[in-house]
């Protein structure tokens, strides 16, 4: 919160000042206002992949948390997964889910400002978060007898710390380098959050530092990690196939796959957004891919990390349990 607010009290102490120009106090989201006769069906869509988002997430911490058992690498970082998943989504949903029920589509720009910033952090720590997860099944697939001296709890507090500070401060240059920027006459993004690469062609000012920036932060902190994550699973792959056991290929492949499905479709929906030729963008593509890899991957992560996981679905049902017993 204290970032936050620093972040906030930056953007009000600089405000957008220039000659002969009107600055902006607020922007109009349109989302996906191009459906008109849709806005009930998308409200209860989202609302519905929100709160099972939120409620997922928080079993599967509230198991985590709940067993000693579970207090392993493998699960510490599950447990920072679907704490960032409970964030990712509520940097945008919650204000998109507002706006269609109040028909509004303001919202003001230091709020708008701070939307980015929290939408790009809880993106790179997903980001981060999935590399050091592939890396982890990797210890444990490819080095079973080394894994416990590999992966120390202070090797995994150092992976996370550090994943934090870089998700933390990247996006912090990035909000700080936009609040300089001015912004006349049109206030229009369409878009359902303030994303970056809507914001950047509505300033009169000289954009081309910020769109250097991002395209050399999506080479360093999305390509380099996705490029690992393919590494890891490729070396995973090669060590199943050295498994003599069709039974036992076929349980490793089955868990590695819906992982990196995950993975894939995480960054496939980035990609497209941040990578493809401008020429390639339309609102609607790039509004479909933002929903992928803000709210339905954080939604299909506990599915695909637990429902597998025979360890963690029999804490959730005993704890479930005990919290029915509770209630009567």
């Amino acid at each position: 919160m204290e970032l936050y607010f620093s972040l906030y009290l930056f953007i009000q102490v600089h405000p957008m000042e220039k000659e002969n120009q009107t600055s902006l106090s607020e922007f109009l989201l349109l989302g996906f206002s191009s459906w008109p006769g849709h806005q009930g069906l998308l409200f209860a869509l989202f609302l519905c992949l929100y709160l099972t988002g939120l409620f997922g997430n928080l079993l599967i911490l509230l198991a985590i948390g709940s067993n000693n058992h579970l207090h392993t690498p493998m699960y510490f970082f599950l447990a920072n997964l679907s704490l960032v998943d409970l964030c990712l989504p509520s940097a945008t949903v919650p204000k998109m889910l507002l706006n269609i029920q109040t028909k509004s589509q303001s919202i003001s720009y230091p709020g708008c400002l701070a939307q980015m910033y929290f939408c790009m952090m809880f993106a790179n720590m997903d980001n981060f978060l999935l590399t050091v997860m592939a890396y982890d099944r990797f210890v444990a697939i490819c080095h079973p007898l080394h894994y416990t001296t590999i992966m120390t709890p202070c090797l995994c507090t150092s992976l996370v710390a550090f994943s934090w500070v870089i998700a933390t401060f990247n996006p912090l240059l990035h909000t700080l380098m936009m609040a300089r920027l001015h912004f006349c006459s049109e206030n229009i993004i369409h878009h359902f959050f303030c994303d970056i690469n809507s914001l950047l062609p509505l300033s009169c000012s000289d954009t081309s530092l910020n769109q250097l920036m991002v395209l050399s932060v999506v080479g360093l902190i999305f390509v380099v990690p996705s490029v690992c994550i393919l590494a890891s699973y490729g070396r995973i792959v090669s060590a199943v196939m050295k498994i003599t056991s069709m039974e036992g290929k076929l349980k490793a492949f089955s868990t590695c796959g819906s992982h990196l499905a995950l993975v894939i479709l995480f960054y496939g929906a980035i990609a497209g957004i941040y990578m493809s030729p401008s020429s390639n963008h339309s609102t609607e593509k790039d509004s479909a891919a933002s929903v992928i890899f803000m709210v339905v991957a954080p939604v299909l992560n506990p599915f695909i990390y637990s429902l597998r996981n025979n360890e963690l679905k029999g804490t959730l049902k005993k704890t479930l349990g005990q919290s029915k017993i509770c209630s009567k």
